[in-house]
């Protein structure tokens, strides 16, 4: 079982595109052609995501979520695609994502049904996995809906592990697996990162606020559990929604955060090592989204090959300081202003802090990465640095 998931893939977090949180699961393309779970809706976004510098950028994965499926099996028992909304089938838009230079995700689920009450993977794991690769399917987010009790949840999620394996097709395995125990008991991230590339820990994220506040008080509350087993070949999913569903999602660029929290989330994504997966729609985004979503620097620090978590190393009023330990001794640091009221703060605190001493012994150089690339200089181990930043804004800096 140590090595049910030695597939080698997953050496950063991967990046891509989820259909999830913009188009959920919008199934009538007639009344909505444009924005329906369909074959054209992915053609359309290979085509941004390779022109428009997206995989360029690092953003290789396109995934369909929930809903892409006829509501029973073909005669054979395999799943298949809606024949009205996906007329040339699975394997034909992952030849074409393919030919953008794109890898394609697909979606399942571990139970008898999805989420949406499209037929689920349960007593069918071999032939689906052999049915994806089949497809020439590249990543599998595997949900946990419906799955009776947490032993036939768990059996699930380790048989299509293996399943998967035996394909002998290199398939990223996203796990909804600990989302889903949480409420009963305590998950076993050893045994989970045995299996999983990476999985989610938390609820959806919506286009809000409230909910990117609420996977960030999460984290730190568990952070003593989850940063640790985090590392190449398997990550933390804030959120991975489908109810990201196997990812934790960005939502830069749609319509409920403002530019500072939007600047937090990508800084703070980046800190948690966490799977970068936008669900926003590429065809009509603001040049300021997309600046920052293909943010060279922010992206380095999360696909860093050292491949260590970000964690807080403390709070103090409204703020927060959250490190991430980077390869070349270098460190992401990142200032979070919790207040929602009046103007920018000032936040001071000692270098000594960073790296438990070390950071900056004897000196560093400190470079701004968020909101705007700056170059701060030298500082002595003993020196202090005061950080002004907005209301739920986020100050990213690089040591």
């Amino acid at each position: 079982a140590t090595t049910a998931l030695d597939n080698g893939l997953a050496r950063t977090p991967p990046m891509g595109w989820l259909h999830w949180e913009r188009f959920l699961c919008s199934t009538d393309c007639d009344k909505d052609p444009h924005r329906c779970v369909s074959e054209q809706l992915f053609m359309e976004m290979a085509d941004v995501m390779a022109a428009e510098g997206w995989r360029d950028a690092g953003y290789q994965y396109l995934c369909i979520d929930d809903c892409w499926m006829a509501p029973a099996r073909d005669q054979q028992g395999r799943l298949q695609a809606d024949p009205k909304r996906f007329p040339s089938g699975i394997r034909k838009l992952a030849h074409y994502v393919h030919s953008k230079g794109l890898k394609l995700g697909i979606y399942s689920d571990v139970g008898n049904k999805t989420c949406a009450g499209f037929p689920g993977s349960y007593n069918h794991y071999d032939l689906d996995a052999q049915t994806f690769a089949s497809w020439g399917v590249d990543l599998l987010k595997f949900d946990g809906c419906n799955s009776g009790t947490l032993e036939l949840l768990a059996k699930g999620y380790r048989r299509m592990s293996l399943a998967l394996n035996k394909t002998g097709r290199s398939i990223v395995y996203s796990c909804e697996w600990p989302f889903y125990l949480r409420p009963l008991q305590q998950p076993n991230y050893t045994e989970i990162k045995q299996y999983c590339n990476h999985w989610r820990n938390f609820v959806d994220v919506y286009d809000s606020w409230r909910s990117i506040k609420s996977i960030l008080d999460w984290t730190a509350l568990h952070q003593d559990s989850i940063v640790k087993i985090a590392g190449p070949g398997g990550w933390n999913d804030p959120d991975m929604a489908s109810i990201f569903v196997c990812v934790s999602q960005l939502v830069i660029g749609n319509f409920g955060l403002s530019w500072d929290q939007s600047v937090t989330q990508m800084a703070m994504w980046a800190v948690m090592a966490a799977p970068l997966f936008m669900s926003n729609d590429l065809r009509h985004i603001s040049p300021e989204a997309k600046q920052l979503l293909q943010n060279k620097e922010v992206i380095a620090i999360n696909q860093d090959p050292l491949g260590k978590q970000g964690y807080q190393i403390t709070k103090d009023k409204n703020f927060e300081l959250w490190e991430r330990p980077l390869s070349g001794q270098a460190y992401a640091v990142a200032v979070l202003n919790n207040q929602e009221i009046g103007g920018p703060q000032n936040f001071t605190f000692s270098l000594t802090f960073l790296g438990n001493g070390l950071a900056c012994n004897p000196a560093c150089c400190i470079q701004q990465v968020l909101p705007v690339t700056r170059d701060w200089g030298v500082y002595s181990w003993v020196s202090s640095l005061s950080v002004e930043v907005n209301p739920t804004g986020t100050v990213l800096l690089k040591v």
